[in-house]
């Protein structure tokens, strides 16, 4: 039986003025999939899921989310986008805010949770990330690593369909990339839809159910890991993994 799509992306093109950073994108990832987008730095993989997530304009193409062209200037962007959880490398938490605050603002404000519910959905959550006892601390008292668990947990605290996590270790230091890596296989274990963009091949090999290559706004190879990673058809393929092995990081 075939899964079906959760999101499907077709002929996806986006500009910026004369300089085009994808070029007819086509991706599609089944429920409880998990798909890494891999490439180099420019090859548009943080753009195609700013396009997903309806951050950028989509300059040609669709986004269809569970069967919607959520893209389309006729749909509520906003509505798309509460369907969506997205993090990004950076972990954009609200300083002023404790975590707690943090995780239930947008349950609370934006999807109309009452506050208790609310809150104890994000201590059932915290409490899986082993950080529930730090629920009145506030961002600056965190680590790095719990600082982008809770920026997890956040886009997980009203139940998404679809979650797209943006190079989500990169700021991270080596000794905290583990911590992160770790949730997100769990998340990926528990039937998580996940489209992730990341420099984490070892991770991608394990965890992914399929891989993509970016390379300047195409999708030039997609498939299995160990495919993909390990017996790449395509040149461009080969280049960007022999660089990446070469530094060690597969």
């Amino acid at each position: 039986m075939v899964t079906p799509a959760v999101l499907s992306v077709r002929n996806l093109v986006k500009r910026y003025g004369e300089n085009t950073v994808l070029h007819g994108v086509d991706l599609d990832v089944a429920e409880h999939e998990v798909v890494a987008l891999i490439g180099a730095s420019g090859s548009g993989k943080s753009t195609l899921l700013r396009c997903v997530n309806l951050l950028e304009e989509v300059d040609d193409g669709q986004v269809i989310l569970d069967g919607a062209d959520v893209s389309d200037p006729r749909a509520d962007a906003d509505a798309a986008r509460r369907r969506m959880g997205i993090v990004f490398q950076a972990f954009n938490l609200f300083p002023h805010l404790s975590v707690l605050d943090n995780v239930t603002l947008a349950p609370r404000v934006v999807h109309g949770v009452p506050r208790r519910d609310a809150e104890a959905r994000g201590v059932e959550l915290l409490e899986r990330v082993g950080l529930a006892d730090r629920a009145r601390s506030y961002p600056d008292q965190l680590s790095g690593g719990q600082q982008q668990r809770v920026a997890i947990v956040r886009a997980l605290a009203y139940e998404p369909r679809l979650l797209l996590l943006d190079e989500i270790t990169s700021a991270l230091d080596p000794e905290l990339v583990g911590e992160v890596l770790a949730l997100v296989r769990e998340l990926a274990a528990h039937g998580m839809t996940i489209l992730m963009a990341t420099h984490e091949m070892g991770f991608a090999k394990r965890v992914a159910d399929r891989v993509c290559f970016l390379d300047g706004g195409v999708l030039l190879e997609s498939g299995p890991p160990s495919q993909v990673l390990g017996e790449p058809v395509n040149d461009r393929t080969r280049q960007f993994l022999r660089r990446i092995i070469d530094t060690g990081r597969l």
